[in-house]
């Protein structure tokens, strides 16, 4: 595997589930060129999604592209942070802020032949799932560096990948012990996503993603139905937490607790690794889930399933209900089907049962 003197830098502003996705590209660049990533990115989240991965060195913030640049310290961060380590082959997967990406990587000296750009030159293709096209860009190379070796297939993976170390798991069984169900069996529900509340009212009645009360505490009851062993966690960021907690004293039962004090998105991680499924609809935690092996159902609106599905490293069930082009909103799905899925949904073995206290199903 031929090295580089200076790592890759990939360049994405996206949502969680954007940045879960964009792994297997991660993967494929650190075995073209030898080290690591440099990954840019938006949202108090990246360093912590990219904690320990092996594919990633380091993470680089940026906090707005549409601000003038000396009105926006990070900006000005990310440019010295350029002058002063250079980068190697630049992959930049974004789609948007094209022009203020290309000025920023030339005040920061960056060559042009050092870069390749997604868009135009390897845009989406109708039936690509969005690791389809990521394997076709981390193909591509920049024309400084021709000698690099070509895109093996065998390092280019079908499903995204996470990091979950030690201290994630010791963390989340403080966070269990403190709740109560140190040993109990876990699903997960994520019933929330960035549009949440974001509005408020108006902002509710915009969501192509919301599924009605009544629907989620029908399926706690099926779900305790089946495993009434299980403690179900309703996970989410704080400002969801108004509709975790509304769930929860709807359902009532000692056997829901919420994540809305605030988790840390490292504590979701390893409660994803853990748990025996997750229902969600179509939203970041999602993707997280399934690249750490959780049996998934996701529930779509107005997105196409081909496009977002999740993938999983480790062959685990994934099944989603709705979407495009069939219906467009969450809540045309009955509770009847997902009840029906959850049912048949094989789940993943509890820890002791898995060779290890924490290995793979």
């Amino acid at each position: 595997m031929t090295s580089t003197n200076r790592p890759p830098l990939v360049i994405r502003f996206g949502a969680l589930g954007d940045m879960v996705l964009l792994t297997p590209l991660l993967h494929l660049l650190h075995r073209r060129f030898g080290q690591p990533c440099r990954v840019v990115g938006s949202g108090g989240w990246l360093e912590p999604l990219f904690a320990n991965h092996p594919d990633v060195s380091a993470t680089l913030r940026l906090a707005s592209r549409k601000r003038p640049y000396w009105l926006d310290a990070s900006q000005r961060s990310l440019v010295a942070l350029l002058l002063a380590q250079p980068p190697g082959p630049v992959y930049v997967c974004d789609d948007y802020s094209i022009d203020k990406i290309r000025w920023l990587l030339g005040r920061a000296r960056v060559p042009a032949d050092h870069c390749v750009f997604a868009n135009p030159d390897c845009l989406l293709r109708e039936g690509d799932h969005w690791i389809d096209r990521w394997h076709r860009f981390g193909a591509m190379t920049p024309a400084a560096f021709t000698y690099a070796p070509a895109a093996n297939p065998a390092d280019a993976p079908d499903a995204p990948c996470l990091a979950v170390d030690d201290a994630d798991r010791t963390d989340l069984d403080a966070w269990l012990r403190a709740h109560g169900c140190e040993d109990a069996p876990l699903v997960l529900l994520q019933p929330g996503n960035k549009r949440t509340l974001k509005r408020g009212r108006v902002g509710q009645i915009g969501d192509s993603k919301q599924w009605p009360l009544a629907n989620w505490v029908a399926l706690i009851e099926a779900v305790l139905q089946r495993r009434p062993d299980a403690r179900i966690v309703l996970c989410g960021t704080p400002p969801e937490a108004r509709l975790l907690r509304t769930i929860a004293a709807a359902a009532r039962s000692d056997r829901v607790l919420t994540t809305a004090d605030g988790p840390t998105l490292r504590r979701l991680l390893a409660l994803c690794e853990r748990a025996m499924a997750m229902i969600s609809v179509d939203t970041g935690p999602a993707q997280a889930a399934a690249a750490l092996g959780c049996p998934l159902i996701v529930l779509y609106g107005s997105a196409l399933p081909s496009l977002w599905l999740p993938r999983s490293p480790t062959g685990s069930e994934i099944v989603a209900l709705g979407g495009l082009p069939g219906r467009n909103r969450v809540d045309q799905i009955t509770s009847t089907e997902v009840v029906a899925a959850w049912r048949a949904l094989p789940l993943r073995p509890e820890p002791g049962l898995r060779g290890g206290r924490h290995g793979p199903a």
